[in-house]
């Protein structure tokens, strides 16, 4: 199989073609603007592109999607047109879209021959997505999303995010912070901080993909939440 992944040099965000082989079908999944050398691959490798799907909307995944989309003549896929489990067959994929919600309120992982996921901005290598764009529910849908969906592939899969490098499920289980204090494997923590002009407890600060740290904090309503490191006053 495929994957051949193109990166964002600013937002660091990933597109991905993804196919059965060289004269085979294949799908992107994502847009961020910089994917002429996916597309350049699928037709040098004649591939015949059969869907464009996105994991969610925010403004660095879903850049010329409707273009690409129209090269190829493929359809375009996102949560508004998937149900939660609903099966994508093209010749040798069978692509399972996942409801993965946290990050944003409407969210999709796509299982990719149940030995690749792509799990859009709800988890990294070592990380996982903010939860601010998620809603009121935004902290309790993601860690769900992760342990309850995700985290219950096979170990062997291969993660491939919306944001830098690929790891593995297995990989993620052991080693993610936030994961490791779900399993009660780490404590969480107790230092005060400020989020936005609010007092808050910061439960994990934690490393981020882009080389700053993401932090998980409770407001004294209760209420969790995950925000990028800039956000908060230690």
């Amino acid at each position: 199989m495929i994957v051949e992944r193109a990166e964002h040099p600013s937002w660091l965000s990933n597109a991905y073609l993804v196919a059965d082989g060289t004269g085979g079908h294949g799908v992107f999944i994502d847009g961020n603007g910089v994917t002429e050398p996916l597309v350049e691959r699928a037709e040098r490798d004649g591939i015949a592109v059969s869907h464009v799907l996105c994991t969610h909307d925010h403004g660095d995944h879903v850049v010329g999607l409707e273009e690409t989309a129209a090269r190829f003549g493929a359809t375009l896929l996102s949560s508004s047109d998937l149900d939660d489990d609903e099966v994508i067959r093209t010749d040798g994929l069978e692509i399972r879209a996942l409801s993965t919600p946290g990050h944003a309120t409407t969210h999709l992982a796509f299982v990719v021959n149940g030995a690749d996921c792509f799990t859009g901005d709800v988890l990294f290598k070592g990380t996982v997505g903010g939860t601010r764009g998620g809603g009121p529910m935004g902290f309790a849908d993601l860690k769900r999303s992760i342990m309850d969906r995700l985290m219950t592939l096979e170990p062997g899969t291969r993660i491939h995010p919306g944001h830098r490098e690929a790891t593995t499920v297995g990989g993620e289980w052991e080693s993610n912070t936030f994961i490791r204090v779900w399993r009660g494997l780490d404590p969480e923590g107790s230092d005060r901080c400020r989020v936005a002009g609010e007092e808050a407890t910061l439960v994990l600060w934690a490393p981020d993909y882009d080389g700053g740290n993401k932090a998980w904090v409770r407001f004294p309503s209760g209420d969790d939440m995950i925000v990028g490191g800039s956000q908060v006053e230690r």
